[in-house]
């Protein structure tokens, strides 16, 4: 059986590990949020890039 004193310096490693975890994760979630916002905005630009090109290749079909 454990003593007090070992169990108490136990629990304080363990919640000390706990909070520098809890912290590592926010800042995954902040990358992985910002890596998320920029991809969204890459994907806009290349729909609009392709609604462009769709717009003139149909115009240019139509002219040709």
């Amino acid at each position: 059986m454990q003593t007090l004193t070992v169990l108490r310096e136990k629990m304080k490693t363990l919640e000390t590990e706990r909070s520098s975890l809890l912290v590592e994760i926010e800042k995954l979630k902040k990358v992985a949020e910002s890596r998320a916002n920029d991809l969204e905005i890459e994907v806009n630009q290349l729909r609009e890039e392709l609604k462009s090109l769709k717009e003139l290749l149909g115009a240019s079909e139509e002219t040709a």
